[in-house]
């Protein structure tokens, strides 16, 4: 009988991610579990709940890996949070080794589900489906180089008809701490998390249904983040160089007046009327990067504008930042909107490569959901539902490092606007510090 081979470079690797994992969950006797289970996650086939995975690590003893994998995933106590940690520093140097960090990047999922047991499902919007559907969604956190990224935060949305269910709560394992938040709530937490973590920063991107959200952009703003949000079309803003009128004049009588007035001679406009109100000259045409088939392009006008989001309440006018628009060729009106605290000295071309350096996250989720079967957990449970995203983000994070090792994808017109310094114990081993290109 021959000798077996020893493990290649790429096995060692995988060995060294899944023993970190095991020392984050806290348990020598998960490490075998913990293998099996990223294993069945990275090996082909169409469902990645744990019966066919068992089946496919283990097919002489299908019954002994099922209840290992269960167990693992729907019953221990091991930390989410610990893992994703385990996996983003085992992850993060390979992504660095590539490039900078670029953007911190919000966004949610949606995943389909009958019935009413299963945590956190309810009728809601489902970005999967595009419209009001029976499921449950969870809010991430990724960061980003100019090529690749991995999340780094991932929690349930739990609404507000589940938040205040005891029975349900307590059926699916709900933890007592978890209260209603919403989505825009759990994305703070989870930059501050970040943050308290020391990942190297970014450009926090979003889309609308986070740049809606005035409490949201201040935030960031009160935590010194830079932001590109998109915004709809209705958002109201003073036109360039207008604003609220300040507070009547004392009379003498009463407490001062403090809070701003709005001139009905000069009201806030929309940002559709905005753009709309522009001239021809305005707007410019960009490309942003480079296609499957062809170099992406579109017409973009940007403007310094000052928000009007209920500033009749307030006794200063919200600071001036940018308003991008975005107006296709052929189209009869402008399409999509993005309000950004970038610099002023921006440019348009950085700006939009930057509002549109979302699309790396929609490839995530689309890599995670058909490949590695992030929406394929069978359980009912709050932990099960985390714990199997938690390893799902962790087979997909030793893709992302393999991919920055050896084949680096290069794109057209890489994003050069300057980021912090990266932190010394983000760096790989032997490394040089290194800026932002």
């Amino acid at each position: 009988m021959g000798k077996k081979a020893a493990p290649g470079p790429q096995e060692r690797r995988f060995c060294g991610l899944y023993r970190g994992l095991a020392k984050a969950a806290g348990h020598a006797d998960r490490s075998v579990p913990l293998r099996n289970y990223c294993t069945g996650l990275l090996l082909p086939g169409e469902r990645k709940s744990v019966e066919p995975m068992a089946a496919r690590v283990s097919p002489d003893n299908v019954r002994r890996a099922h209840q290992s994998l269960h167990r693992l995933v729907a019953d221990a106590p091991w930390s989410d949070q610990a893992v994703l940690d385990s996996v983003l520093d085992s992850v993060l140097p390979a992504m660095l080794d590539v490039g900078p960090i670029v953007a911190w990047v919000v966004d949610d999922t949606g995943f389909p589900k009958k019935g009413q047991e299963s945590v956190g499902v309810t009728r809601q919007y489902c970005g999967q489906v595009g419209k009001q559907e029976n499921c449950r969604v969870a809010v991430s956190l990724s960061v980003t180089t100019d090529t690749s990224s991995l999340p780094v935060a991932f929690r349930l949305y739990l609404p507000e008809v589940w938040a205040n269910d005891t029975r349900r709560r307590q059926k699916a394992g709900v933890p007592a701490e978890i209260a209603f938040q919403s989505k825009p709530e759990i994305a703070l937490a989870q930059i501050r998390s970040a943050r308290e973590r020391g990942i190297p920063e970014g450009v926090v991107l979003a889309d609308a249904g986070y740049g809606n959200d005035t409490g949201f952009r201040t935030a960031l703003t009160n935590l010194e983040l830079l932001y590109v949000m998109g915004i709809m079309s209705t958002v109201t803003v003073w036109k360039p160089g207008e604003g609220p009128q300040p507070a009547p004049a004392y009379k003498g009588l009463g407490r001062p007046p403090r809070l701003l007035q709005w001139d009905e001679k000069h009201p806030p406009v929309s940002v559709k009327e905005l753009a709309l109100s522009l001239p021809a000259e305005a707007w410019k045409k960009v490309v942003w990067r480079q296609g499957v088939k062809k170099k992406l392009r579109s017409r973009f006008a940007s403007v310094r504008v000052r928000p009007a989001h209920r500033d009749y309440w307030r006794a200063q006018a919200h600071p001036e930042e940018w308003l991008l628009m975005e107006w296709p060729t052929g189209e009869p009106q402008p399409t999509k909107y993005w309000f950004s605290t970038l610099p002023a000295n921006i440019t348009l071309t950085e700006f939009v490569r930057l509002a549109k350096h979302r699309w790396i996250i929609e490839r995530d989720y689309q890599e995670l959901k058909q490949e590695l079967g992030l929406g394929h957990f069978e359980g009912r449970g709050w932990r099960g539902f985390h714990h199997h995203a938690t390893l799902c983000i962790a087979a997909y994070g030793f893709l992302v490092a393999e991919r920055n090792r050896f084949s680096p994808s290069v794109r057209v017109g890489k994003i050069k606007f300057q980021l912090p310094q990266v932190p010394s114990h983000f760096r790989p081993p032997g490394s040089r510090p290194r800026r932002a290109a």
